[in-house]
């Protein structure tokens, strides 16, 4: 058959590490590369050799013109819902985007809606996944290494959206992407940050409860945390630390102090050619990607659950029903805020 037409939609450092992947797949013909920077378009298209491609400052018009079959986006957090909108309108078959889904939690109800109606493919870049340490403690869960699973402590920097998505991913990973029931959260926002043109908390706790009963303390960012980024599972006959590249930390295993768990070196470029692998062979097969919307769905509804929750000074149960903002942002732009001695002021 014809290799699939790829398209770029964004040029910057994150489009690299797709583009180092994509050139690994021959089933993949790069046909369109679009930035506003021109400079940049053309910077990347020489840098990996993408000798044919047209060069675009407007991915609509690219969209047009070059009839991708798959388009990889790596644009800011705010502009993924107009650039699946136009994707999807454009007969698209697969979008691939850079996480997290989007701003709010009805942009990512929308992005699910349009997903659903058009039957484009879309997935978004929770590459992890394919870390071989990842990969390895999922190997342990399902032959009961460390028993049943009981509890999960959750780590990331901060914030919830933009970092914790790759840490709720990983846990849904591990726990056979069970639902969380409900969320009680708290964040400091008195100094947000900006990540990716969207205002975030500085740090973020929690605990959530799974439908199967397992439960999970969450820390993002702030002082203390034991584990910088990763899952801490415990079993109900040991236990296993593994960051988000899949390097294992501290793991046992109570009646065989003897066993030495198997150590994965991180691989980011393994994990990307796992990416691309995943988005092509999912949309050859017709079958559901392993980085599918639904799943990184999943992990957003648990981030927007968290800030509903102090919206609401409330546990928050799941489905997440009658919100479509952001609960931080409007919290923020309400002053919610503001250092104690400044409120009232």
């Amino acid at each position: 058959m014809d290799k699939y037409r790829v398209a770029f939609i964004g040029c910057g450092n994150r489009a690299k590490r797709h583009a180092e992947a994509l050139r690994a797949d021959g089933r993949c013909r790069v046909v369109a590369v679009s930035d506003l920077s021109p400079e940049a378009a053309e910077s990347f298209k020489a840098e990996f050799a993408f000798g044919e491609a047209a060069v675009h400052t407007d991915y609509a018009a690219m969209l047009a013109a070059e009839k991708p079959d798959i388009v990889i986006s790596c644009l800011w957090t705010p502009l993924h819902l107009p650039m699946f909108r136009a994707c999807a309108a454009a007969g698209v078959r697969a979008v691939h985007s850079e996480k997290p889904m989007a701003p709010t939690w009805g942009d990512c109800l929308e992005m699910a809606r349009l997903a659903e109606a058009s039957g484009c493919q879309l997935t978004f870049c929770h590459q992890r996944r394919f870390a071989a340490g990842n990969r390895l403690v999922r190997e342990w869960l399902r032959e009961g290494r460390i028993g049943k699973l009981l509890r999960m402590d959750l780590y990331s920097p901060p914030n919830l959206l933009d970092c914790g998505t790759h840490t709720f991913d990983q846990a849904l990973s591990f726990n056979e992407e069970t639902g969380v029931k409900w969320v009680l959260g708290a964040v400091d926002g008195t100094n947000p940050l900006n990540w990716f043109s969207v205002r975030a908390e500085s740090m973020a706790v929690g605990t959530l409860v799974f439908a199967n009963g397992v439960r999970a303390a969450v820390q993002t960012g702030g002082p203390d945390q034991d584990m910088h980024t990763g899952v801490r599972l415990v079993g109900s006959e040991g236990f296993v630390e593994v960051d988000w590249d899949g390097r294992i930390g501290e793991a046992r295993v109570y009646d065989d102090p003897a066993w030495k768990p198997e150590v994965a070196e991180a691989d980011e470029a393994a994990q990307m050619i796992g990416v691309i692998d995943d988005v092509v062979s999912s949309l050859e097969a017709g079958r559901e990607p392993e980085l599918s919307y639904r799943k990184a769905l999943r992990a957003s509804e648990i981030i927007y659950a968290c800030y509903e929750s102090v919206r609401r000074h409330a546990r928050v149960e799941l489905p997440l029903a009658g919100v479509t903002d952001n609960p931080f942002i409007q919290l923020l732009d309400a002053g919610h805020f503001e250092p104690a001695a400044e409120q009232g002021a």
